[in-house]
């Protein structure tokens, strides 16, 4: 009899915010995560105080007035797997009112304390930069919402997908500890983050490892439409299950702004043994965006 991972939680189905996610119930310290549906003309008001905030549009539109500037979606994708996200990241200091404009919007934020002067920042799906990485049945498509060098505090947002059948966040990699070189630079933060799991079919599933090299940690996962995959420590390799294509939005927060990570030893060979590419990606690219 298989029993779930505690690592997995389940979205909640009796309210708009199917996900909260927070260092209280995660038992960590840097990360807060929600999701979030909303209907026509529905508003959600808030004042981001103390933290930076990302709020990723996964579908739907949306309508955003500030203190700040004001935003507006016009060509959100249907799903996530027809177009690109538009992001819009919020400093710290900033109140706001989120305004559905069309039915059944899809939202997902996150956030987490900030101690810096930033700008708030509205990315559209053709200024998101979009890498295909890793090579054989490790190919996958980075579509990178706030990446290292995005003028914030320390919140890392990027979604990826994964073809049918491929490994993804592979050669397995962890940041848990922070390491630094001789002049600084850092090789390995601490961050937390949160996979945001959803698919085509709501038969499919991803299968996610979690472990430390002691196995003090060490979970199987099998997260589902919706579901989301705590990765407090440790490595964290994905596979898509064959039949159906994977996507799943990171949010990563900790004592860094960067995409620095450590290579399980016993993996480390992988990277040089990739012969080519998968042509079935980009999955989605923002020409799909109507």
């Amino acid at each position: 009899m298989s029993t779930e991972s505690r690592l997995v939680v389940k979205p909640k189905s009796e309210s708009d915010v199917y996900h909260r996610i927070t260092p209280e119930s995660a038992n960590w310290e840097y990360l807060s995560f929600e999701a979030r549906e909303m209907a026509l003309n529905e508003t959600w008001e808030w004042d981001t105080q103390e933290n930076e905030l990302v709020i990723v549009l996964l579908s739907g539109n949306f309508k955003v007035e500030s203190d700040k500037e004001n935003w507006e979606t016009l060509n959100g994708r249907t799903n996530v797997f027809n177009g690109v996200a538009h992001t819009l990241y919020l400093p710290s200091g900033t109140k706001f009112t989120l305004t559905a404009t069309s039915d059944a919007l899809d939202i997902a934020y996150g956030w987490c304390k900030s101690d810096g002067d930033f700008e708030a920042k509205f990315v559209t799906p053709r200024e998101t930069p979009v890498v295909i990485f890793g090579g054989d049945n490790a190919t996958r498509q980075f579509n990178d919402l706030v990446p290292p060098g995005f003028g914030c505090h320390s919140i890392v947002v990027r979604e990826v997908y994964t073809p049918s059948g491929n490994w993804s966040s592979f050669p397995a990699h962890k940041h848990d500890e922070r390491i630094l070189a001789e002049d600084g630079t850092v090789l390995e933060p601490i961050q937390e983050e949160t996979y945001f799991y959803k698919f085509q079919k709501p038969e499919a599933y991803a299968i996610q490892q979690v472990y430390t090299k002691d196995r003090s940690l060490d979970e199987i996962a099998r997260p589902r439409h919706n579901d989301v995959v705590m990765i407090p420590r440790g490595f964290h390799p994905v596979v898509a299950e064959h039949g159906f294509h994977c996507y799943y939005l990171n949010f990563l927060a900790g004592t860094d702004q960067c995409l620095a990570n450590t290579t399980d030893p016993d993996h480390e060979w992988i990277y040089d043994s990739w012969t080519s590419k998968d042509k079935r990606l980009p999955l989605v690219t923002a020409e799909m965006n109507k």
